[in-house]
């Protein structure tokens, strides 16, 4: 068959048909919408709601990200997991890991030969691949979630099976988190103080603090009263709020009042601070992808 002239003119293929070429007097400047200041309000009431059935409540701003599949940010995708009294949630996710916090309820989840008993306060992981399932126990619970899938979904990549992964099934039970905090509450408030925090790792990630490779997870906490004083960090943060009665975050030039289990986006690289108004200690579980700045040496964070 003869080579089709044009093709041959321009010394085109199919290949460099393929190809693009862009150059700007700013090589650093994107099109990729903003990640927003957000608090997911409408979810949370859902997920509260007695008569919602047993299922995931996706917290997805994958259209406001330019983004064809479901993201809380450009790395993590949250959800509530509402499993009703005596019945069972079964899933699957393309992630690392999925990291679940029991807001309420008690039961048990599976996956393969591991069995992970959970009650509220409870923090636990799995592998991303390979089905688990979550049992809840005589009442309605209610756990929220988080995994990196966007991270993968930008490569169209899969995890590997739970044998192979990196990450393993691991508990956090809340009797121990609040002993963890015993020597955190009395630590003093000192100029280089960002937060009184225990952040979650597991044998597996060899010593770092992440809870899963890319992912950093933490239950953050302020007296009433006090200010956690303005910072930033080129990783996003997604805050769960545990106990927040108020609370505030002022987020740049914007303030938003905490509600108990809402969950709310700091914006990467945006000045924020927490201020709590309340009776009680504020108390709050932060997602964020600043072990993937971390592993690029990128972290940012500074206080002005």
């Amino acid at each position: 068959m003869a080579a089709d002239p044009n093709e041959q003119q321009h010394g085109q293929t199919l290949f460099s048909q393929r190809a693009r070429y862009h150059s700007s007097e700013n090589n650093f400047e994107f099109s990729w919408p903003a990640v927003p200041v957000h608090q997911f309000v409408e979810e949370r009431d859902h997920a509260l709601a007695e008569h919602t059935p047993t299922g995931l409540i996706p917290l997805d701003l994958g259209n406001e990200l330019g983004l064809d599949y479901p993201a809380t940010t450009p790395t993590l995708l949250t959800r509530y997991a509402k499993i009703c009294a005596d019945e069972a949630l079964s899933v699957s996710f393309k992630a690392a890991g999925s990291v679940y916090y029991v807001i309420r309820g008690e039961g048990c989840s599976t996956q393969d030969n591991n069995v992970i008993e959970w009650g509220a306060g409870d923090l636990f992981c799995f592998p991303g691949a390979g089905k688990t399932v979550h049992q809840a126990g005589g009442r309605d619970s209610l756990l929220f979630l988080a995994t990196n899938e966007p991270l993968l979904s930008i490569d169209r990549l899969s995890p590997p099976p739970p044998g192979e992964a990196v990450v393993e099934a691991v508990h956090w039970p809340a009797d121990e988190i609040t002993r963890q905090f015993e020597p955190v509450l009395r630590r003093p408030i000192t100029e280089k103080t960002s937060g009184h925090a225990v952040l979650f790792s597991s044998s597996a990630l060899g010593g770092s603090t992440n809870i899963l490779p890319t992912v950093n997870c933490a239950v953050n906490t302020l007296e009433s009263g006090k200010d956690q004083r303005p910072h930033r960090h080129n990783g996003v943060a997604v805050t769960l709020c545990i106990r927040g009665q108020g609370v505030y975050s002022q987020i740049e030039d914007q303030r938003v009042d905490w509600i108990d289990f809402g969950v709310q986006i700091t914006p990467p690289a945006a000045l924020h601070s927490h201020h709590n108004r309340g009776p009680e200690r504020m108390e709050c579980l932060i997602f964020q992808d600043e072990a993937l700045h971390y592993y690029t040496r990128t972290p940012g964070f500074s206080w002005t």
